[in-house]
C-alpha cells in the first residue's frame, strides 16, 4: 500500500496550563519501552467527530481523556500542525486510514483542583496511565520522537501563556 496517498486523521491537540504554568501531560497506556523504562509522554489529543467544531472537540476530548472540565480556552494554534505515523506503526491505528494527524492546537486555562482528574473513565479504555505536570521546556524531549517538531512548534506559539497567574 502507498501510504503517502493516505489522508491525515482531523484531530485536536490540547496544551493544558496550570495556575504555575506547568503543563498536563500523560503518559500513554502501554508506552513503556526497555529501553525507555519512563515511557513516552504526550498532551491530550484526539479526533474531531464529523460536523464537530474543533473547540468543541478539544473541550469533549479534554473531558473524556483526563475528566477536566473546568478549563477555559485561551488560544488556538494559527494553523494546522501534521505529522507522519513511523513505517512500523502504519497499517497498525485507524485501521489503516490514515498516514497521521492533522492537528488543530488549543491552548487551556485549567481553572480547577488536581482532584478533578480522572485518567480512568469508566464508559471507555483509558488512553494515560499516569500523569503530572511539567514545565514547558521539559515536553520536548518527553515526547515521542515522530511528534517532536509539532510540540516544538506548539510551544514556541504558546510559550507566553507558561507564566504563573
Amino acid at each position: 500500500m502507498d501510504y503517502e496517498k493516505l489522508p491525515y486523521r482531523p484531530c485536536v491537540g490540547l496544551m493544558v496550563f496550570n495556575p504555575a504554568g506547568h503543563v498536563w501531560i500523560g503518559r500513554r497506556v502501554g508506552a513503556m519501552l526497555k529501553d525507555r523504562p519512563r515511557g513516552w509522554w504526550q498532551m491530550p489529543q484526539g479526533g474531531i467527530d464529523e460536523g464537530e467544531d474543533a473547540a468543541a472537540a478539544a473541550l469533549r476530548e479534554l473531558a473524556e481523556e483526563t475528566g477536566i472540565t473546568n478549563g477555559r480556552i485561551v488560544g488556538e494554534s494559527a494553523r494546522w500542525h501534521a505529522y507522519d505515523l513511523p513505517p512500523e506503526l502504519l497499517g497498525r491505528i485507524w485501521g489503516g486510514k490514515y498516514r497521521g494527524q492533522t492537528q488543530k492546537w488549543f491552548a487551556i486555562r485549567f481553572e480547577g483542583s488536581d482532584d478533578e482528574v480522572n485518567i480512568a473513565p469508566t464508559d471507555h479504555p483509558p488512553e494515560f496511565e499516569e500523569w503530572r505536570w511539567a514545565p514547558i521546556e521539559d515536553l520536548s524531549r518527553l515526547i515521542v520522537p515522530f511528534k517532536r517538531a509539532v510540540y516544538l512548534n506548539v510551544i514556541e506559539e504558546f510559550r507566553d501563556l507558561a507564566k504563573p497567574l
